[in-house]
């Protein structure tokens, strides 16, 4: 449990720090992803987009 934890943190923090780029595919629109704006600034959280792409390279490195 700690493992997924751990790799959704992981996970959340690599697709924030490149959410700029990554919004141009489409990642960060989905439902569930939430973006806050305050003071200016925008502080994007995807979460759902977090959970589909942890469950397609999971799969991927199974079938490997």
């Amino acid at each position: 449990m700690i493992r997924w934890l751990l790799t959704t943190f992981v996970a959340v923090a690599i697709l924030s720090a490149n959410w700029p780029w990554l919004r141009k595919f489409g990642i960060g629109r989905m439902p569930g992803d939430i973006t806050l704006r305050m003071f200016g600034k925008e502080y994007p959280f995807p979460f759902m987009s977090t959970l589909v792409l942890t469950m397609i390279v999971a799969t991927l490195v199974k079938l490997l």
